[in-house]
């Protein structure tokens, strides 16, 4: 009698490299400000966004998917055959079918690669690159392309002062492969759906639809709101992601959150009580706030910039639902990175 099945011998995985598309548009928050009531500096205080880019008519999110994860690719040294699976995280996918990761596997020329859209908003990234790195421990796949990607300029509306300053557009990817070593902690996650109106859509497309004389359909946050949930409920969950790795915060070499905004960030770093070498990503300053791209975008800077290329970094996604999800994972510019 079978009692067991002959699976591959389970892997451990790792982030072997990433990329980044930003594209092409750089606005200031003079210009943003010329479409709503506000000024240049209320922006930069409230926020700390300086600028932002927002995607012209050719940058898809499609072809902003496929810049990144070509990037990715490149950096970790893995040829599009060699992909298995490519997951696309968005909210701000207009097109509900074919899914974007089959066009971006098409785009890449990954032939052999699955593909599958995940939805979690800003907290999409952490959510997708757990399940990629479970693929590869599982033995389901060897590389898998993790995107986050956005367009968020096409579900704002450009007159909205709690949220118009402070979306923006952009890419980033990495490639999960195989290690011999654990390189991504366990995910902490949660949704508290009490609080799903905190972040919402004003008007869904099937109302819409029905009466084309409505608002159409654009984002609507109450900001005090759901900067109270992520100060309450982000830094603890963040604090049992750096101890399900094994570690302790004085052992991590950045701390990469979602990147809401600099006001935000500063104070979960400080809740965490993150020590003076730990580096802290802050793109917000000059992507704004893109969504579930916006954290493989700031991992991206750090380690194109050398602020961080080795050692263990606490990545953490927090937003609409209101959900979270994060883990620990090495950085790619590391030794057994490639």
């Amino acid at each position: 009698m079978i009692e067991q099945l002959a699976v591959p011998r389970p892997e451990h995985a790792r982030i072997l490299g990433v990329g980044a598309y930003r594209p092409r548009r750089v606005v200031t928050n003079e210009e943003v400000c010329a479409r709503m009531d506000s000024t240049p500096e209320w922006v930069e205080t409230r926020s700390g966004i300086r600028t932002r880019r927002f995607a012209g008519d050719d940058e898809t999110l499609c072809a902003m998917a496929v810049a990144a994860g070509r990037a990715a690719l490149d950096d970790a040294g893995v040829a599009p055959g060699q992909l298995d699976c490519v997951v696309v995280a968005s909210m701000s996918v207009l097109v509900q079918t074919p899914p974007r990761a089959v066009l971006v596997a098409a785009g890449l020329g990954a032939s052999a690669a699955a593909g599958f859209d995940l939805s979690a908003a800003c907290a999409g990234f952490c959510h997708a690159l757990a399940v990629a790195g479970d693929m590869v421990r599982a033995g389901s796949a060897r590389h898998v392309l993790v995107v986050g990607a956005e367009r968020m300029t096409d579900i704002i509306d450009p007159a909205d002062r709690s949220v118009a300053f402070m979306f923006a557009d952009g890419a980033g990817a990495v490639v999960v492969g195989p290690s011999p070593v654990p390189a991504i902690g366990p995910v902490v996650r949660w949704a508290d759906g009490g609080e799903r109106d905190a972040l919402r859509m004003n008007t869904t497309w099937d109302e819409f639809r029905a009466d084309p004389s409505r608002e159409p359909p654009a984002m609507r946050m109450d900001g005090r709101r759901v900067f109270r949930w992520v100060v309450e409920n982000v830094a603890p969950a963040a604090l049992k992601a750096v101890e399900a790795a094994g570690l302790s915060v004085g052992d991590l070499a950045a701390f990469i959150p979602h990147q809401a905004n600099t006001r935000m960030i500063d104070v979960l770093a400080d809740r965490l009580g993150l020590p003076g070498h730990v580096v802290v990503a802050r793109d917000v300053v000059s992507a704004g706030n893109t969504s579930a791209a916006s954290i493989p975008l700031a991992m991206e800077r750090l380690v194109r910039s050398g602020a961080a290329v080795d050692g263990p970094a606490l990545l953490f996604g927090f937003g609409a639902g209101l959900n979270y999800a994060g883990q620990v994972a090495m950085l790619p510019g590391g030794p057994g990175a490639r």
